[in-house]
């Protein structure tokens, strides 16, 4: 098969996709549209509520094991 015919047949398959595409898009886009910008605020706000959870779990981890350390270098230097 030759460079031209695979060529030739990637555009058409891009010309018919593209018509056929147009051809069946919802006609309201719009409301469409609208509909995924406030999903996307939820979610945008429901992964930085996940994302504050995680530095919170691991700055509480870090404390803990700050405390830890204090606690066993004051025990080491009292034996």
């Amino acid at each position: 098969m030759s460079s031209g015919k695979v060529l030739l047949g990637l555009l058409a398959g891009f010309t018919a996709g593209t018509l056929l595409g147009t051809l069946f898009a919802s006609n309201n886009g719009d409301a469409e549209s609208r509909n995924h910008f406030w999903n996307n605020d939820r979610d945008v706000n429901e992964n930085e509520e996940k994302f504050n959870q995680v530095i919170e779990d691991i700055t509480d981890k870090f404390e803990d094991l700050k405390e830890e350390i204090v606690y066993e270098k004051s025990n080491a230097k009292g034996n």
